[in-house]
């Protein structure tokens, strides 16, 4: 399965990515880093991810409207919202949309990898 990580801090996206290459979520290959929902969005195009990680609050083009677009796109994309717990109705906004689950951040790594393993399951 091919992983996007998503989100606009350089330190979450680092640890998305080290916690998936260590292994600690068999069948997942990294295939792209983006810093907000257009970059996502070209990223998505090339590499057609089976998983995204999600943040909600970005730059340029936020998550929810991303995932909209990603939906669209490609309908059986399994998304996981990873966002702070700021905005409730914003994270409900991302599931009706579409999204699969969601980690609160601040997040453990085993919190990732369950998360991550939840929202695969149901590929």
């Amino acid at each position: 399965m091919r992983l996007l990580i998503v989100d606009d801090s350089n330190m979450i996206r680092s640890r998305i990515s080290r916690v998936v290459q260590s292994g600690g979520v068999s069948n997942i290959s990294l295939v792209g880093l983006a810093r907000n929902g257009a970059e996502a969005l070209r990223i998505a195009r090339a590499t057609q991810p089976d998983v995204v990680t999600m943040d909600l609050t970005m730059p340029e083009m936020d998550g929810v409207e991303c995932i909209g677009e990603l939906i669209r796109l490609f309908p059986k994309t399994h998304i996981l919202v990873v966002s702070a717990l700021s905005d409730k109705s914003t994270a409900i906004a991302a599931l009706k949309l579409g999204a699969r689950g969601f980690l609160a951040k601040p997040f453990t790594d085993d919190e990732l990898k369950m998360a991550l393993l939840d929202v695969v399951a149901t590929h």
